[in-house]
């Protein structure tokens, strides 16, 4: 139905993460877009002022924009587990037409005039670079994101997330983005602090 894009992206929150893993605290898609998004602006603001002579420059805000869509498609497609979605390239290439068919789904919601600004979110063109080096910030605050989960369970007591955290971890190392790199240094370990500790 025309006209019902944002209530259908309120659904977001129906949509939980970690489907096949025990977890002390639930975590829904809209919540952890969120989440995502924050990490991602950080991301293109230590680039901007600690590393500009990285290139392309990314705007932080347009950062956000992408990364509070990053995760819609899964309104429709729920949240495919990491080892499910990257079994094998079959199954990647599958997912990748369900994703299609979900954001074109999407699109179809919003008035004609606005989707081919939706259109940029829901399916980013990574042939132009400025969105490339967006869509790699995106990437990698949702692996931050998913490390800080782990943390959050590791702290609860929850052994169930050990092998996901080294994993993750490991995969943000492998990113070689300085502006990542700093982003973990500086504020990974306040995460596994209690509350009086923050203060």
């Amino acid at each position: 139905m025309n006209g019902s894009f944002f209530a259908m992206m309120q659904r977001m929150r129906y949509i939980n993460r970690w489907g096949l893993m025990r977890n002390t605290q639930s975590e829904n898609i809209q919540e952890h877009s969120l989440e995502v998004a924050m990490i991602a602006h950080a991301l293109a603001v230590i680039r901007r002022q600690r590393f500009p002579e990285r290139t392309p420059d990314v705007n932080p805000d347009r950062v956000v924009a992408y990364a509070v869509y990053h995760d819609a498609t899964e309104i429709l497609t729920g949240d495919l587990p990491t080892p499910v979605k990257y079994h094998n390239e079959s199954i990647r290439n599958a997912y990748g037409q369900v994703e299609k068919v979900a954001a074109d789904t999407l699109l179809g919601m919003l008035p004609e005039d606005m989707r081919a600004t939706y259109r940029a979110l829901l399916t980013p063109d990574r042939s132009d670079p400025v969105v490339l080096e967006i869509m790699k910030l995106v990437k990698a605050a949702d692996r931050i994101a998913a490390y800080v989960k782990c943390l959050e369970e590791e702290k609860a007591g929850n052994r169930e997330f050990q092998e996901a955290q080294k994993t993750i971890r490991a995969s943000i190392d492998a990113l070689d983005l300085p502006e990542v790199a700093w982003f973990v240094d500086q504020f990974i370990p306040a995460y596994s602090l209690t509350l009086d500790q923050l203060k």
